[in-house]
């Protein structure tokens, strides 16, 4: 199936270190993600991400940067 075949409606998830990613809406969600909310085909939810995503590090790595004065 082609990007431009692909009709399905997606959902826009994120795991406890802050990454995003897409998952088929209708379909039960993998241990440590949850649904931000924002569903759509799939490029919309790609560009809602490339919006949202801005920082790409873990949040982990985030916070010992931080703590580290970095």
């Amino acid at each position: 199936m082609s990007a431009e075949e692909d009709t399905r409606t997606y959902r826009v998830v994120v795991n406890h270190e802050e990454q995003y990613s897409i998952w088929a809406a209708g379909r039960e969600l993998p241990d440590g993600w949850k649904a931000t909310g924002f569903d759509g085909p799939k490029q919309d939810c790609l560009s809602h991400i490339d919006e949202v995503w801005t920082d790409m590090r873990p949040l982990s790595l985030r916070r010992r940067m931080a703590d580290a004065g970095q």
